[in-house]
């Protein structure tokens, strides 16, 4: 790897990784030697051995004195303050994983209804004349594709057994996409008028 120093170029040699295996034992010992605070070894050996060291180990950043890389923890700092930001941190993203996912459902519905029903085309997630960007319409339709011919969705096994349409209409097919494409397929709407009303 070359690294920028001034005009010169400086080669940073990368190094083997040269750490060996800890027991969970060893790594709560490892602890107690950095002044982190350990009520119930066998409880936070418990924790190591269930979530992970390196997992816990952004969690105990924070605890960290100046300079941090000495791996020296401050004074008052605990395995129980580190397990209470974890367990804050993971009780927060349940919060916004559920709250996100609203989002999500009522995003992908608005495209695809709304679309439905200002188009008059209730299979326009598959007609080009509804995008402005072909290219991206291509692009989109083979992931739509692939995603409906892997698919092994009850509701989409019905669709397949049941009509003899190649797709089933953008409500339908819709709920294969993930948000991502949902969103390459807002913004390749060719009607502006539809966007808004989204």
């Amino acid at each position: 790897m070359l690294k920028c120093a001034g005009l010169f170029f400086v080669y940073m040699a990368r190094r083997n990784f040269t750490k060996t295996y800890s027991s969970h034992t060893d790594l709560v010992q490892l602890l107690k030697s950095r002044e982190l605070e350990i009520g119930d070894e066998r409880k936070a050996e418990q924790y190591i051995e269930s979530i992970g060291y390196y997992r816990l180990s952004a969690y105990m950043y924070p605890f960290l004195r100046m300079p941090k890389n000495l791996h020296q923890y401050k004074t008052g700092a605990s395995f129980k303050k580190i397990m209470r930001l974890y367990r804050f941190d993971k009780k927060l993203r349940m919060l916004l994983l559920n709250e996100i996912e609203k989002i999500e459902i009522a995003v992908r519905e608005a495209v695809m209804n709304v679309t439905a029903e200002m188009s008059g085309d209730d299979f326009w997630l598959m007609n080009s004349v509804h995008f402005a960007n072909p290219r991206t319409f291509a692009d989109t339709t083979n992931l739509i594709d692939r995603e409906y011919r892997k698919s092994t969705e009850d509701f989409i096994q019905h669709f397949k057994n049941e009509y003899a349409n190649p797709y089933p209409p953008a409500w339908i097919l819709g709920e294969l996409l993930t948000m991502g494409s949902v969103n390459m397929v807002y913004r390749n709407l060719k009607e502006d008028r539809i966007r808004k009303a989204i």
